[in-house]
């Protein structure tokens, strides 16, 4: 079966966590070769602060994380 992408709903302000775990858990589990690629979508933009431009990253889908992966049925215990 060829891998595909799984769109996960999370509590806005903890992509980043929740993308960690997911890897953390796969490794524990021996399942981190069925996962390809854990992603917490961010752009780049230009924010004026006090009169100074600025860049930094905004998430693109807040409160979401993109997984690629192969669905089995062993994965979807954990």
């Amino acid at each position: 079966m060829s891998a595909r992408w799984y769109v996960i709903h999370v509590y806005s302000g903890f992509e980043r966590k929740v993308a960690q775990s997911i890897e953390e858990q796969a490794k524990q589990a021996g399942m981190a070769d069925r996962i390809q690629q854990v992603m917490v979508p961010m752009e780049e933009v230009v924010e004026v602060r006090r009169g100074q431009k600025v860049n930094a990253e905004r998430k693109f889908f807040p409160g979401y994380v993109l997984v690629k992966m192969d669905l089995t049925d062993e994965c979807s215990r954990w």
